[in-house]
Parts: C-alpha cells; structure tokens; sequence
C-alpha cells in the first residue's frame, strides 16, 4: 500500500507537566478537589504545549460511507439509512448538528464513499472513494489503492481545516460490525467479546452477526499488519477518520475521540503511531458492547458514561463543554498569592 503517513512525535515534557501541575496546585482550591477536570487541563496542555491554553476553531467532522458487509443482514438498519442520515446532518436536524450549534462547533460531513450521490453543498466534503466498500464476508473490503486514497483524504480534511481541535464523528450502516473486526484482529480479543447490538439488534441478531463476523475474519486471517486489516476488514469511513487522527496528531491538535467506532480507527493509528494516543480525549464509553473492552485495552478513561450508542460524534460534543472548562481554569483561575487567600496550614501547626 503506498502512502505517506505523517510522523507523530512523542509530546511528553516532564518539565511542562511540573509546570503545569504547580499552576493547578497553586489555584485557589485544596489541591485536586477538581478531579479529573484537573487531569484534563494537564493533558490539554500537554498536547498543546502552553502553560494557559485556549481551544481554537474546533472542528466536528462525521465521516460517511456505506458497507457491503451490510448486505448479510449484521445491521437493523438497511443501507440507504446512511444517505438518509447525512442529508439530515446537512440540513440541521440529526442530534450532531443540534449539537454543534449549541456548542459553536464547526460541523463538517465527508462523503468518504456513500452509495448516494449529494449535491454539492456548504458543509460537504466529497471524498469519495467508492460507492460503499465491497463485502468482507466475499472479499477485502477495500483494495489496498482504495484504503490508500481514504487515509490521504483524512489527512487532507484536517490540513484544510483551521483550528487546534478535531472532534471525530462518524456515519455508516454496518460500520459497528467494521470495528468489531478491526478490534478483535488488531488486540487478539475474540469477535464475540468485540460485537454489539450496533443499531438495535436483538439476541439472536447479535448471534448471527458474531457469526458472520467470524467468518470474515477467517476468510482474512492473513490480513494481521494494520493498513492490511483496515484494507480487509474496515471501511471507507474509518479508513478517512484514521488518516485525520494521524494528521491531526501531527500537528498536535487536541483529538476528541466519539464512541466505539471512532475509537477503533484510534487504534488503527496508534498501531501505526503510538505516540497518537497522547492526543486523544476520550469523550465517553458507549453503550455498545466492545467500548468498554477496547477503552481498557487502550488504557483510556473516558470522561462520560451515559449509555449512549448513537455515534454521529454527539458523545464527543456533548463532552467539549468539559475541555473549555478545563482550560479556562488552568489560564483564569486565581492562585492563593494573586487572590489573596491563605494557603492551608502546614501540618505541623495544625492541631487537633
């Protein structure tokens, strides 16, 4: 496969970190009573490098595309649901762009490969590869070209885009199933640990999906490096997303990680740069079954859990509010010698 991936350097600095933990425990509080809040302005620095962020031009994006695996009935959904949902995202009625609006969140759609043609339109970006991936119970979903062209075109969305922060979102029948592939051949669980209900399956869907899963993964047991099983296994949609992880990594913008299908594109990048998962925030563990395996196998702690499993990046903008928060108190909040608060007594002096 030839494409040219970014470099993503490692951003640990011990002396920032130090820095940035006085100023947190200098604020005027008792030292980590803000929790994790705390633990957030430190990463956001971290990943920005500056003792008083600000974050700039956030950008939502919701990648698209359609899968042929689809077709072997793993969604309860059927395929145009995917066309029919990116045109509610574009004309301001899905749950994303309510959200987005609320949050002042620049809400952008890629059309990666939709069996649909849009017409042009403010909020579109055409990159499409194909008309949907082809079925992964028959053969690879994508050719190595095609998966090739999906990661050039994430990685070209987030270079056309100002702004230190990407909050992933993402649009596709069937692209649960796509993940629960890539989960269980790029961390070794077993595919039933990996499969969820998705859009709403019941029981004995769930069974039949688990069992066409498997059969895919054995069709394609020699896809194990990450660009063969994202070709193999993915789809047009988390092919794009992992190039715009990998890019925004590289110039070291805040990554707000979705649910479980976003963050399966987190693991394809980070099995290809490590050093990605330095930038991601993980908005929230999702109802569906694999998140929370695949949360603790990446040894991330989201900052939500509310049961959602709608994907869109709703979790990821419903958790924005918590990183403005957390910055404006790293660069607003008084410390005790500029407030003029006494500082807790020394514990030798305290009694009893």
């Amino acid at each position: 496969m030839s494409v040219s991936l970014p470099d993503v350097p490692d951003v640990h600095d011990a002396a920032l970190a130090a820095r940035l933990q006085a100023l947190l425990d200098d604020k005027t509080k008792p030292q980590g009573s803000l929790g994790r809040l705390e633990s957030l302005a430190l990463r956001i620095g971290l990943i920005l490098g500056d003792e008083a962020p600000q974050l700039r031009d956030p950008q939502l994006v919701v990648f698209a595309g359609d899968h042929g695996l689809a077709a072997r009935g793993v969604s309860a959904y059927p395929s145009e649901v995917t066309w029919q949902m990116v045109e509610n995202f574009l004309a301001g009625g899905a749950a994303v762009s309510v959200l987005a609006r609320q949050h002042g969140l620049a809400l952008t759609v890629v059309d990666c490969g939709v069996r649909h043609a849009f017409a042009p339109r403010p909020g579109l970006v055409d990159a499409k590869v194909g008309w949907g991936t082809a079925d992964s119970s028959v053969e690879p979903a994508m050719t190595p070209a095609q998966c090739a062209a999906a990661l050039e075109h994430g990685m070209a969305v987030v270079r056309a885009r100002p702004g230190n922060a990407l909050l992933l979102g993402e649009m596709g029948i069937g692209n649960t199933s796509a993940a629960a592939l890539l989960m269980s051949r790029l961390t070794g669980l077993d595919i039933a640990d990996c499969t969820g209900a998705g859009t709403g399956l019941d029981a004995a869907g769930v069974a039949r999906k688990v069992a066409v899963l498997r059969q895919v993964l054995e069709r394609h047991a020699a896809a194990l490096a990450p660009l063969d099983a994202l070709a193999a296994l993915g789809g047009f949609e988390i092919a794009a997303m992992t190039g715009a992880v990998l890019q925004a990594a590289a110039e070291r913008r805040v990554i707000v990680v979705d649910g479980f299908i976003t963050t399966a594109a987190v693991l394809v990048a980070a099995r290809l740069r490590p050093h990605v998962l330095q930038r991601c925030v993980f908005a929230h563990r999702s109802g569906e079954r694999g998140h929370a395996l695949l949360l603790a196998h990446l040894r991330a702690e989201p900052l939500l859990d509310l049961g959602l499993r709608l994907g869109e990046g709703s979790g990821a903008a419903l958790a924005w509010p918590l990183l403005v928060s957390a910055c404006a108190i790293l660069r607003e909040m008084a410390s005790f010698g500029t407030a003029g608060v006494s500082r807790r007594a020394a514990a030798s002096a305290q009694t009893v």
